[in-house]
């Protein structure tokens, strides 16, 4: 009778996977990875992938999946700091810095294009995409309250343009492989400032009409 695989053993080995798929499918490209590629980098016998995962296609999905809970679980950390501004701006710079890991862009890349051909994939990112709103959403909305951000911003289009930046930040990544993040960074940063907590200066405040005869 064969032993059974302790809970934790499945665990790191489910992870192993997923971990060498994930340098495969950077390196390569989701379609060009062979599964007998993925059970080189994992140092696995082919039958033993398939006894975590029936397909590439479950491969990346997982990947997918654990991308959003990594996500939502750290956002949902971030929402007890005392300075939401500053969990905003944390957040953002973590975001910087994966983005400089060439490696993790291209698998973000990978997982985009991956999303507009199958449409469970593409599920599976938008459910991701609504979670990250979400949490910034409710960052936002907490920073307006505390009066940690502008004042008169509205949370959800506050969450969106953060989404927006980080969508043209991976795209830009994309498409100039010269592009440096850590070059931009500065800029940035600056951007999302000024985007929160703009100078006095730069809000214009209209004195009411007024329609009184003189």
């Amino acid at each position: 009778m064969a032993r059974p695989i302790k809970v934790e053993d499945h665990s790191a080995r489910r992870q192993a996977i997923l971990e060498a798929a994930k340098a495969c499918f950077a390196r390569k490209g989701f379609h060009p990875t062979t599964t007998a590629e993925i059970c080189s980098e994992a140092g696995i016998s082919t039958g033993n992938l398939f006894h975590y995962f029936r397909s590439k296609k479950a491969i990346i999905a997982a990947i997918v999946e654990q991308q959003g809970e990594e996500a939502k679980s750290h956002l949902a950390g971030l929402a007890d700091q005392p300075d939401l501004y500053e969990a905003l701006h944390g957040f953002f710079d973590l975001v910087l810095a994966m983005a400089s890991e060439r490696d993790f862009a291209n698998l973000a890349l990978e997982v985009a294009a991956e999303a507009s051909r199958d449409p469970d994939i593409g599920a599976l990112v938008r459910h991701n995409d609504a979670l990250l709103r979400e949490g910034l959403t409710v960052l936002a909305a907490g920073a307006i309250k505390r009066r940690q951000i502008m004042p008169g911003l509205d949370a959800t289009q506050v969450a969106l343009g953060i989404a927006a930046m980080i969508d043209g930040l991976f795209a830009r990544v994309a498409i100039d492989p010269e592009f440096s993040v850590q070059g931009q960074r500065n800029t940035f940063v600056l951007m999302l400032e000024r985007f929160l907590q703009p100078k006095a200066s730069d809000v214009s405040i209209e004195a009411p009409l007024c329609d009184e005869a003189h």
